[in-house]
């Protein structure tokens, strides 16, 4: 029973370190933000492929690594994941420009693309049914460190040393996990099926064109320059429904449209879309708006996150156990309402002090840290055990591709809304995702009610 516990600790330690790499990554940028538009003299418009670009090619090569994974065996294809995101964050760390850095990031969303999923994966399938629950909450939580320790430190990196730093920490993090990985992670496998490369490169090509279409129309741009933009657009939505074909005809599809028969499974992606594109847009905005508006240095900024990402840590691993007791559907519901209405009371206080800001900022964390673990367990528990590395891939393909439309979406409100000041901006974006957050309610009326235990 001891060696039990103590192997399920190093499971549980291992997989979290990976899901705190990767997005520990993406929420490291949002301090240093400022820093690297300066340096680079780029617009927010173009700012927001730094964040866009990981999180699109996470989502976009993500099924793949799910399949490698599937086949040759998750703690293998992880640490595979682990070395690619190591060598792209060196790349990051050397560019010299916002196109070497966006095309850096995108071999750093390579390695992040299996991580995360292999990583919950892992410790699904390492676990029985009445431990998973609390296990995905205090992974949550574990992740949910990136969100304290990703802005605090990438502003403290900013103000002592320079933006590059924030990549060259993860080479001894990705060695050492690397290192820990082989020797106590065990190795297990899903269905083997063949990897689809047309599949792949449709969901590739739609994702990406759709959002890229999507962020170019909406930027005021005049109608000439209008074409090729609308013409991807039109191209891309083809592509998705080419995509959508396939998966419906194929004897083993990469995305079993068979899942979303299940009104748990497509509502809890669904609303996994909304709360992580909700989260995504304000982690993009906040720390440039404190920096911006309210004069903070990029170490302060990232302090100033603390009441709403330091809840994720305190609250997540008691609503893994809430999510146990008194089922998905209720506390997702209650997460997602929460995060809005956060979100909303901040758009409220805007041009206030900060110390204004402060409750809002912790309702809405307490609000995502309650959602999160809800929607894993139900979108994971919607599908029998030998797919769930498949569900896992699906539930991260709408939590990254919802950020990144999240993003583009955030991008749009501030500046159809811009002001002579950058808070006129961020007050509609505020409330363009709170908005979004409300939305994912509907979503999470869809989840199965269980009954209290």
């Amino acid at each position: 029973m001891v060696e039990q516990g103590r192997r399920t600790k190093w499971v549980l330690a291992l997989t979290s370190l990976g899901f705190f790499m990767a997005m520990m990554d993406a929420m490291i940028v949002t301090t240093a933000s400022t820093a690297i538009r300066t340096e680079f003299q780029i617009s927010v418009r173009s700012l927001q492929w730094a964040l866009n670009a990981y999180n699109i090619t996470i989502a976009a090569v993500l099924l793949v690594g799910v399949t490698f994974g599937e086949r040759w065996g998750r703690r293998r294809i992880y640490n595979w994941g682990l070395l690619i995101f190591t060598v792209g964050s060196v790349l990051c760390a050397l560019s010299t420009n916002i196109n070497w850095l966006i095309l850096a990031r995108i071999v750093e969303g390579v390695g992040a693309s299996v991580m995360t999923p292999m990583s919950m994966a892992i410790l699904s399938a390492a676990l029985p049914d009445n431990q998973r629950g609390r296990a995905l909450g205090i992974w949550g939580g574990i992740g949910g460190l990136a969100l304290i320790v990703g802005p605090s430190l990438g502003g403290l990196i900013v103000a002592q040393f320079a933006w590059q730093w924030i990549f060259w920490i993860n080479v001894p993090v990705g060695v050492f996990a690397i290192l820990l990985s082989r020797r106590y992670l065990p190795e297990s496998r899903g269905q083997n099926e063949p990897l689809n490369l047309i599949d792949n490169g449709l969901m590739i090509g739609t994702s990406t064109g759709l959002i890229w279409a999507l962020s170019v129309m909406t930027s005021g741009t005049g109608g000439a320059r209008l074409k090729w933009p609308l013409l991807i657009g039109m191209t891309s939505l083809l592509g998705g429904g080419w995509l959508l074909y396939r998966q419906a005809h194929e004897a083993l599809p990469m995305i079993p449209l068979s899942f979303f028969r299940k009104a748990t499974f497509t509502g809890g992606n669904l609303a996994t879309a909304c709360l992580y594109g909700s989260m995504y847009g304000v982690v993009f905005f906040f720390p440039q708006y404190l920096q911006a508006s309210a004069r903070a240095t990029a170490l302060m900024a990232g302090l100033e996150l603390l009441p709403w990402t330091g809840t994720l840590v305190v609250v997540a691993p008691f609503a893994g156990r809430a999510v146990d007791r008194f089922g998905e559907r209720q506390i997702a519901m209650i997460g997602l309402l929460f995060q809005g209405m956060g979100y909303l009371l901040i758009a409220g206080f805007v041009h206030r002090s900060y110390g204004w800001l402060v409750l809002p900022l912790m309702l809405a964390g307490v609000g995502l840290s309650m959602a999160g673990p809800a929607l894993q367990k139900a979108v994971i528990g919607a599908v029998p055990k030998v797919a769930i590395g498949k569900a896992s891939g699906i539930y991260n393909v709408f939590r990254l591709l919802g950020g990144a439309l999240g993003t583009t979406f955030a991008v749009i409100s501030f500046y159809q809304f811009a002001g002579p000041t950058f808070a006129s901006g961020f007050q509609a974006t505020m409330v363009e995702t709170a908005a979004l957050s409300l939305l994912g309610i509907v979503g999470a009326r869809k989840l199965a009610v269980k009954p209290v235990a």
